[in-house]
C-alpha cells in the first residue's frame, strides 16, 4: 500500500513575520499545534541544526517523547521562506518511527499562505502500515489541518489557541455524548426492552389501546434514534442546542404529567433532564465559531501546463 505524504495549507490574513515566530519559536508553537504538548529547543552553535525534543501527552500516564532536528532555512527572492525538519521518537510504542517534511511561508496579496507536507516511517512492520493508512495518518492529518486553523484565528483575531480548543472539545464532546443518549433511549428502552414504566407514561398520557401505545412507543423510539444520528452528521450544532433548550422542559412535564411518581424516582425524568437541559444551556453558548480542519486545504495545488 503506497502512503501518501500529509499535506496542509491555509491562508492566514497577517504578517509572514508573525506566522513565522508561532511556528518557530518552540512555546508559540506548542500553544497551537495539537500534535506537541511541549517543545524545547537545545543549546546549539551558530550554523548548527537547530535540535529540540518533543513531548504529546495522550493520555493521563502515557506521554511519547521525540527527537527533532531542524535542518535549514531558505528564503527566496519574493519574500517565500521555508524550512525542513527530521523528527522522530526511540520509544517503541509510538505510531511514529522518523520521518522528514517542511515549512513553507508564501507572501499572497492579502496574507501568507502557510502550508506543511511531512512524511513518516512507523513502528510495528506490516501491521503498524496498515493501523496507520486505515487511522493515525488520517488522525494526524486531521490534528494539522485543525491545528493550522486554529493557528489563523489566533492570528487574525486575537483569540488563545487555549480558549479555541476549550470550545472545541467541549462542543465535540457534547455532541458525542448527546448522540449516544439519544440513541441509547430511543434504542434500549423503547425499541428493544419496551420498558414498562414507559408503557405507563404513554398509556396516561394518551389513554392508548395496547397496541397503540406500542406503535408510539416505536415511533418515538425511532425519532430518538434519528435525532442522535442528526446530532453526528448536522454541522449546526447550536440549532441542536437550541431544540433541546425547548425538548427537555417538555419532555420533563409531559413525562410528570402522564406518571407523576417518576418526580421521586432515583435517577428520575426531572434531574435527568435538567442536567441535559444545562449541558445544552452550555453548549448553546461555547459552539460559536469554533475551528475545523474543513478550512484548509489537503492536497497540493498541481501546477498548470
Amino acid at each position: 500500500m503506497k502512503k501518501k505524504p500529509i499535506y496542509v495549507e491555509i491562508e492566514i490574513d497577517t504578517e509572514l513575520e508573525d506566522v513565522w515566530n508561532a511556528s518557530q519559536n518552540p512555546d508559540l508553537h506548542s500553544q497551537w499545534d495539537l500534535r506537541f504538548s511541549s517543545i524545547t529547543y537545545l543549546p546549539k552553535k551558530d550554523d548548527e541544526p537547530q535540535l529540540f525534543t518533543y513531548k504529546r501527552s495522550v493520555l493521563p500516564l502515557l506521554t511519547v517523547e521525540g527527537w527533532g532536528k531542524s535542518m535549514g532555512t531558505m528564503n527566496k527572492a519574493d519574500g517565500t521562506r521555508s524550512s525542513s525538519l527530521h523528527f522522530g521518537t526511540d520509544q517503541w510504542f509510538s505510531p511514529i518511527k522518523e520521518g522528514k517534511g517542511y515549512w513553507k511561508y508564501e507572501p499572497q496579496e492579502k496574507g501568507i499562505k502557510f502550508l506543511t507536507q511531512y512524511d513518516y516511517d512507523v513502528n510495528f512492520g506490516s501491521f503498524g502500515k496498515l493501523l496507520d493508512a486505515l487511522a493515525f495518518r488520517p488522525l494526524i492529518g486531521w490534528a494539522t489541518a485543525l491545528s493550522f486553523d486554529v493557528l489563523g484565528r489566533w492570528l487574525e483575531k486575537g483569540e488563545a489557541p487555549s480558549s479555541q480548543y476549550m470550545r472545541f472539545f467541549i462542543t465535540y464532546g457534547m455532541t458525542v455524548l448527546l448522540s449516544f443518549i439519544w440513541l441509547y433511549q430511543g434504542l434500549v428502552p423503547k425499541l428493544i426492552g419496551m420498558h414498562p414504566q414507559e408503557r405507563l407514561m404513554v398509556e396516561n398520557t394518551f389513554s392508548a389501546s395496547e397496541a397503540t401505545v406500542t406503535a408510539i412507543m416505536i415511533g418515538v423510539g425511532i425519532l430518538e434514534i434519528l435525532f442522535g444520528i442528526l446530532w453526528l452528521i448536522y454541522k449546526r450544532k447550536k440549532q441542536l442546542f437550541a431544540i433541546q433548550l425547548v425538548a427537555f422542559p417538555l419532555l420533563t412535564a409531559a413525562a410528570i404529567l402522564g406518571d407523576p411518581t417518576t418526580a421521586v424516582h432515583p435517577f428520575n425524568p426531572v434531574t435527568f433532564n435538567l442536567a441535559l437541559f444545562a449541558l445544552s444551556l452550555i453548549g448553546y453558548f461555547t459552539c460559536n465559531d469554533v475551528p475545523t480542519a474543513k478550512s484548509c486545504k489537503r492536497q497540493k495545488q498541481r501546477a498548470l501546463a
